[in-house]
């Protein structure tokens, strides 16, 4: 795996979460792939930014958060034995409790990643983002926020001049409406951090100061 080191240190990518943690983060990364996770380890440990502790399967993965917790985030590759699925996301969640656990794969497509998200993956890191990135995409979902990479979230062609999709327009109707995050969530049938995520797009997206600013956007540009 190529790791490329540019603009920022990671050092100033990463800091204590919180501001009360007085070391290196705790991190499990599963993968059965040797070379990415010793890359991607060596990288957070060089940096002090994490301590790491590998794993090759998930069941190696759910036994070392047994024996070696509490960490603060986990890893998981997408493929790696034992994983089937999203079936192995879940086993680790309920395993994990409120710890976020987060994938990791080679191959970031736009169904998949999306679907994880929606089974209560804290993120998503494509394998060939820059070790920065990595760094920084870390520490956002150890904050307890969502992450996928803006270039994968621009899949799927854009629905008008804002660049906005159908189930961002659902959103931003809603917001419109006045509701919450999780009535959101109850009226589309997704999963309230799945529309946190989207919130964050939009904003983005409309340049919006916050929600009902976007919402004001929408509606002077007959958005919704």
């Amino acid at each position: 795996m190529t790791m490329r080191l540019t603009g920022m240190t990671a050092a100033e990518a990463i800091r204590p979460v919180g501001g009360t943690q007085t070391g290196p983060m705790r991190i499990l990364l599963a993968d059965d792939h040797d070379l990415v996770r010793e890359t991607i380890g060596a990288f957070l440990t060089a940096e002090g930014l994490a301590d790491v502790h590998g794993a090759g399967s998930l069941d190696e993965a759910i036994s070392a958060f047994r024996s070696w917790g509490p960490f603060d985030l986990v890893l998981l590759d997408l493929n790696m034995p034992g994983m089937g699925g999203l079936d192995g996301l879940d086993r680790m969640i309920t395993v994990a409790g409120d710890v976020p656990v987060a994938m990791i794969s080679g191959v970031a497509q736009l169904d998949k990643v999306q679907a994880a998200i929606e089974a209560g993956a804290r993120g998503f890191l494509p394998k060939t983002i820059s070790a920065n990135s990595i760094a920084a995409a870390i520490r956002f979902m150890a904050a307890g926020e969502i992450y996928m990479p803006y270039a994968l979230m621009q899949q799927g062609g854009e629905a008008d001049g804002f660049g906005l999709k159908s189930r961002e327009r659902e959103v931003l109707r809603g917001l419109a409406e006045g509701l919450s995050n999780k009535e959101i969530a109850l009226k589309l049938d997704l999963q309230e951090v799945t529309v946190k995520l989207h919130v964050k797009t939009l904003s983005r997206k409309l340049n919006a100061r916050n929600r009902t600013h976007a919402a004001m956007i929408a509606r002077d540009n007959s958005l919704i």
